[in-house]
């Protein structure tokens, strides 16, 4: 569901927002077999459960070891430990297990900015160790934004596996 149109709350609109896409994730990869799950039809070759992996590294990266300056084993785990490799799956992974990471995530996320000023900056010992930290806000506008990307993607890969369209 989207926010209301009269949410002025910054945060709380990202964090509306987050919780859509989180479901709008789900709805796409609910229903493919786990041949389509575990294969690409795109020339980049990624499939839906790397892609699904990625979105849960990815948030832990800019919140847990990013906002809150938190150690955290593997936070390139959804890439073999390399920022620049391609995205993986374990043979373990499964949809169900890896959504229940997807939306504990989000609830940690959601636990992480209650009560923040959105001009925060992020802690220094985690993932930045710089003065060039970024804010709460910019950090929650890039997690939606890699989110919403990457639901567009899913929207391609699903009709593609299996001709479903829309959110």
């Amino acid at each position: 569901m989207k926010p209301p149109r009269d949410l002025a709350d910054t945060l709380e609109l990202h964090l509306q927002y987050l919780d859509r896409y989180r479901d709008i994730i789900e709805k796409k990869l609910v229903g493919l077999s786990d041949s389509d799950l575990r294969s690409s039809r795109l020339p980049s070759g990624w499939t839906p459960l790397e892609l699904l992996k990625h979105l849960i590294f990815m948030e832990r990266r800019w919140l847990r070891w990013g906002f809150t300056g938190e150690q955290v084993e593997h936070p390139w785990g959804d890439s073999a430990d390399d920022p620049d490799g391609p995205w993986t799956v374990e043979a373990g992974d499964t949809l169900k297990g890896l959504l229940v990471q997807l939306h504990a995530g989000g609830e940690f996320t959601r636990s992480v900015v209650a009560g923040e000023d959105p001009a925060t900056v992020a802690a220094a010992g985690g993932r930045f160790t710089t003065d060039n930290r970024p804010t709460l806000n910019w950090i929650l506008f890039h997690v939606l934004q890699e989110y919403a990307r990457h639901a567009g993607h899913l929207d391609v890969a699903r009709e593609l596996a299996d001709g479903a369209t829309g959110e």
